[in-house]
């Protein structure tokens, strides 16, 4: 029951992330988004600060430190509602979670392996091809099973 629950969450998780997959998200503004914004919208600096209760001096430090990949989410969330915005925050895998864990089971049963290829080598007991591919198989579809922390 519960490797089925755990599967459960990585499929909904994956489907909940491959939404943001062919979402093209244009890059940053050099200057960052907060100042980009900010400009185009015809806001002073003083006027930002005056909105957030904090000083010029305060909202240059913040809009330098976005620009910077400085920033904490908190004060980019300040800033957000300050400029009448939504922050969206996410972390969107490469490839889907579930290619992730066997890619990484595969490296694994890989290392766990050679020492007995290696082994079974020196005592002329070598085994290739089909049944070398059968026992990478088997110990993927064994970590897969098994906790997930042993494949980290």
């Amino acid at each position: 029951m519960k490797n089925q629950f755990r599967d459960l969450q990585l499929q909904q998780m994956d489907a909940q992330l491959a939404t943001w997959k062919g979402i093209h998200i244009p890059p940053r503004p050099k200057v960052g988004w907060v100042n980009a914004i900010r400009e185009s919208l015809g806001m002073s600096a003083t006027a930002l600060a005056r909105r957030m209760g904090i000083s010029r001096a305060g909202v240059r430090k913040l809009e330098s430190s976005e620009a910077d990949d400085a920033i904490t989410l908190a004060s980019l969330r300040k800033l957000a509602a300050a400029l009448d915005c939504e922050l969206h925050y996410e972390l969107v895998p490469r490839t889907s979670l579930a290619e992730q864990l066997k890619e990484q089971a595969e490296k694994v049963a890989g290392e766990r392996l050679i020492p007995i290829s290696h082994s079974m080598a020196l005592e002329d007991q070598s085994v290739h091809g089909a049944v070398s591919k059968l026992q990478l198989d088997q110990e993927v579809k064994s970590l897969l099973e098994g906790s997930r922390r042993d494949l980290w």
